[in-house]
């Protein structure tokens, strides 16, 4: 795992824009978890990948009740789960959730410390911290040699 990249965000407006920076170099089976209190910021930076995947923001939303939104009309298909109500690894599993982590998409995972098992060997961890009302702290690692790459391409590291 590389040093997390930490990147402030001020306001919805620059977690979209961090969104649209990460989302320039991912590529298909590509895999974001997203780990974050409610109301920290993972469905908005999931926006913000969307735009900078060509898909638009207005179907971008918390899949909290489905557990999987699928975005078709990108440059890549977006896969973009929730799984906060998930009760077991094993109710992920029976979607048959490798199809989606990797296949032809972007698979986007809130809520990803519910995976237990199931995390994937490697994958962009995105942590979102509350500093105030309207302040994030994002704290981006690469785990497994293809993030960290990535990680390089993108910060300069």
């Amino acid at each position: 795992m590389t040093n997390p990249v930490k990147i402030l965000s001020f306001s919805r407006k620059d977690t979209i824009r961090i969104g649209r920076l990460i989302a320039r170099n991912l590529k298909a089976g590509d895999i974001i978890c997203l780990f974050g209190e409610f109301g920290s910021g993972k469905t908005v930076l999931t926006k913000g990948i969307a735009q900078g995947i060509g898909i638009k923001n207005d179907g971008i939303i918390s899949p909290s009740f489905v557990l999987l939104r699928q975005h078709m009309q990108g440059r890549l298909p977006l896969y973009h789960f929730d799984l906060y109500r998930l009760k077991t690894a094993l109710d992920i599993a029976v979607l048959g959730y490798e199809d989606y982590f990797y296949g032809d998409g972007l698979a986007v995972i809130e809520w990803a410390d519910k995976l237990g098992r199931l995390m994937p060997e490697e994958f962009l961890k995105v942590e979102l911290l509350f500093k105030t009302e309207t302040k994030r702290l994002l704290k981006i690692s690469g785990i497994g040699k293809r993030y960290e790459m990535f990680l390089k391409a993108v910060y300069r590291t």
